[in-house]
């Protein structure tokens, strides 16, 4: 008898999608910084899409838990990039494989002035990690701990309205990235 090993405990057998979002007021983007025991990354504001949700829903919902932003104040919201992840991280479960959708949205001032300065993340066992929204001059995004890696791309920017010729990014895998 052949025995088929369980799909759950196979590496990247498991598929999530992330919707996320590049929010630009001028040329400051909305990044959130988390401060961990031996490393510090920034993340573009967003998560994971639950299932049965729209995408422009999960957005919606991310941005509100996150920034306290209703995005039908912002302008815009096109695809600006796609990352596909396939990175080994720790911990007891199989990683899955990743699909980043990172938007691109435009806040005034004065909607910026009124949106949370701090992210709460709950973690599995119920506890909450602080996360602080910075806002950094896009252009210096390169030097920056960014997951998904697109620091070099959002500095190569001309502007932040800027059309880019192509939403797909290099994926990122254990060749490319070391998980922190």
């Amino acid at each position: 008898m052949t025995r088929t090993p369980d799909q759950s405990a196979v590496p990247f057998s498991r598929v999530k999608v992330r919707t996320g979002a590049l929010v630009f007021c001028g040329d400051d983007v909305a990044l959130i910084r988390r401060d961990r025991a031996h490393s510090i990354h920034y993340t573009p504001p967003g998560g994971n899409v639950e299932d049965g949700e729209d995408l422009r829903q999960a957005l919606r919902r991310e941005l509100a838990e996150e920034l306290d932003l209703d995005i039908d104040q912002a302008d815009g919201g096109d695809l600006l990039w796609v990352v596909d992840q396939r990175v080994t991280r720790p911990g007891p479960t199989p990683p899955p494989r990743k699909i980043h959708l990172l938007y691109r949205l435009h806040i005034t001032p004065d909607l910026r002035a009124t949106l949370a300065e701090r992210e709460l993340d709950e973690q599995p066992d119920g506890s909450h990690e602080i996360g602080v929204v910075e806002w950094v001059d896009y252009r210096k995004a390169t030097g920056l701990p960014i997951f998904p890696p697109i620091g070099t791309a959002l500095a190569a920017l001309a502007h932040p309205r800027a059309a880019v010729t192509d939403a797909a990014l290099d994926a990122v895998t254990d060749e490319n990235y070391t998980w922190v």
